[in-house]
């Protein structure tokens, strides 16, 4: 059997008791916190935003990547164009914009 006797004083006894309501109030107050719908919609909201702003940065260092690759395919490492390989590209846009432009034109007529 468990020794139920206590060497405290009436005082102390209160004391322990203070403490504990204390405690048990402020764990209340914090739950009450965490379940209140704003502080639930707060959370959510930054989980949200949290998830945007990884997918934006993700986002951000792939088109990076792309652009500096495409211009590393058209400059050189001194910064002048490379003239073998835009002249082509330039060839091409402009061939592909010219069979627009009569494509166009022939619905029109």
């Amino acid at each position: 059997m468990a020794d139920t006797s206590d060497t405290r004083t009436p005082a102390q006894i209160e004391a322990d008791i203070k403490r504990r309501r204390e405690v048990l109030a402020e764990t209340l107050d914090e739950i009450g916190v965490r379940v209140h719908p704003k502080t639930i919609m707060g959370d959510a909201k930054a989980k949200v935003v949290a998830n945007v702003d990884h997918t934006l940065g993700r986002a951000y260092v792939g088109v990076n990547r792309a652009v500096s690759d495409v211009k590393a395919r058209f400059v050189d490492e001194e910064g002048s164009l490379r003239m073998e390989r835009v002249v082509p590209v330039a060839l091409v846009v402009v061939g592909v914009v010219g069979l627009f432009a009569l494509g166009s034109r022939r619905r029109k007529g």
